[in-house]
């Protein structure tokens, strides 16, 4: 019975397959090229993703074998279980961080340091971060930041060779690259290797800004370098050593792993915030540009959900600008500037991104203070490098004419730079 049943229906599927063969013989041609066109397009894309340095383990895990291994790292030092395209990072839960990872590879991992905000990220910008255990780990975490920016001899002293492994924004006011010079300078003097896992620099396609004057220095500007470097974190530690900016003009014993399919005019959202107070894309590409408040009476968004991409002040006219918001405690920012207070300002959120520092937010706003006395404060000189952006505002030149100033600097430094470029 079941025979008799089945036996049709393959006749049928046979007889049903003879009549199609001379339509798939016609068509098999462009079946062919359509194939082969799928195959070259993933090709393509397979060459446009971006594999940072924490990825390429095969370059780096040999040099850790064996070696009793300090870590430089917060909650940005991960490797990706799903390659980013050059567009857009891969979701969060793509991710294992650097040191579990090289946990469970066997790494002995010594010790962790642990930069600005934390080695979790959640510490406010400025807060003292204290030494302790990770509770994940159990491994000791020594911070980086306030008094002890540089690592003593006692706490590298077990120590064979230091993992730098932290996101960058390319700012020069974002200390993450003093932490790096720190680093290379301490082990440089206890003759340590380092090795830098490089990433991209989302503000890596330009160069702009004043470069500081060596009188300035600070933990938010060490180097003679322009506002914005357009240097991944790797071609950075490079220069710094390249360029003898350690003390005594030491050199440390470098080793940069690189990224793949990375250039500097690819675009790239980072899949976890650098610090609390950049949440996305478009605070990271106002930064370098809004930081500047800092050194003001201006809040920059610190304590509301648009930090970095809105400023506002109560000493700002209020009949000038429209926009309207209160500055509220919330994460990575326990006590934001005028807590609690109406602040009258600008939201740039929808703005078209930058590709060149905007200094017309800040002319207005100190044009349209209430009492330009009180506008600057102490910190503002530091943030810029030098005395002279201040007096130019005051004196009420064109951004242009300021921006005028700093041309022969930026053709120096982009000279000096190109030497260090990894990528195009």
């Amino acid at each position: 019975m079941f025979k008799n049943r089945v036996f049709p229906i393959i006749i049928g599927f046979v007889l049903v397959l003879i009549s199609c063969g001379n339509k798939t013989k016609e068509d098999s041609a462009q079946n062919n090229e359509f194939l082969k066109q799928v195959q070259d397009d993933s090709l393509s894309k397979l060459k446009t993703k971006i594999i940072v340095g924490a990825n390429r383990t095969a370059g780096y895990l040999p040099l850790l074998k064996g070696k009793r291994v300090g870590i430089v790292a917060n909650q940005t030092s991960v490797i990706f279980t799903e390659v980013t395209t050059s567009q857009k990072a891969p979701h969060n839960d793509n991710f294992t961080h650097l040191v579990d990872s090289l946990l469970q590879r066997n790494i002995n991992i010594k010790k962790v340091f642990a930069p600005e905000h934390g080695f979790r990220g959640q510490a406010d910008a400025g807060e003292v971060v204290k030494d302790g255990i990770d509770t994940k780990t159990n491994l000791p975490i020594v911070s980086l930041y306030g008094n002890n920016k540089k690592p003593s001899p006692k706490q590298l002293a077990n120590l064979d060779v230091v993992v730098f492994d932290i996101q960058d924004v390319g700012a020069r006011f974002y200390t993450y690259i003093s932490s790096l010079h720190y680093v290379m300078e301490a082990c440089a003097e206890a003759n340590i290797s380092v090795i830098v896992l490089d990433r991209p620099n989302p503000n890596g396609n330009y160069v702009d800004g004043p470069i500081l004057e060596p009188k300035h220095k600070s933990f938010v500007g060490m180097h003679p370098i322009p506002v914005v470097h357009g240097m991944t974190i790797g071609e950075y530690a490079k220069m710094t050593n390249g360029q003898s900016w350690l003390e005594n003009k030491i050199k440390c014993d470098l080793t940069v792993i690189e990224m793949q399919n990375y250039t500097h005019d690819k675009t790239y959202d980072l899949p976890i915030k650098p610090s609390p107070n950049l949440p996305n894309a478009k605070s990271i590409n106002l930064y370098p540009s809004l930081c500047f408040f800092e050194g003001t009476n201006v809040n920059a968004g610190r304590g509301t959900p648009k930090q970095f991409q809105i400023y506002g002040s109560p000493y700002l006219d209020k009949t000038v600008y429209n926009f309207k918001y209160i500055p509220m405690p919330n994460e990575g920012a326990k006590h934001p500037k005028h807590d609690g207070m109406l602040c009258y300002g600008e939201d740039l959120s929808e703005r078209k991104n930058l590709e060149e520092l905007d200094l017309s937010y800040l002319i207005k706003a100190y044009q349209n203070s209430i009492d330009k006395k009180l506008f600057f404060n102490n910190f503002f000189t530091k943030l810029a490098g030098t005395k002279a952006l201040q007096l130019q505002i005051e004196s009420g030149i064109s951004e242009e004419e300021i921006r005028e100033t700093w041309s022969d600097g930026l053709k120096e430094f982009e000279t000096m730079r190109t030497q260090y470029l990894i990528y195009e």
